[in-house]
């Protein structure tokens, strides 16, 4: 079997705000989870209570993500820095 080689190169990575947009999609899942809170028993009487807990999942992994990234960013700065 032949090994897959690519026919040109990878383009390079899109650079942008990555912490500000992290941290502001991370925002938009607390208030999400925040906002559907006072009607958990209606998500709850229609078995939907899991767009709840999506939007507390959403949260935790963006502030996992806003930790990555910012550590992401130093690390460039280091290696631009040297």
């Amino acid at each position: 079997m032949a090994k897959w080689t690519p026919k040109h190169e990878a383009p390079e990575p899109l650079e942008g705000p990555v912490v500000a947009t992290i941290t502001g999609l991370t925002l938009l899942w607390f208030v999400l989870f925040l906002a559907q809170l006072p009607f958990y028993g209606w998500y709850e009487d229609h078995n939907h209570e899991w767009w709840v807990w999506t939007c507390l999942a959403g949260t935790g992994l963006g502030l996992i993500g806003i930790w990555y990234v910012r550590g992401r960013e130093a690390a460039i700065k280091r290696t631009q820095s040297e």
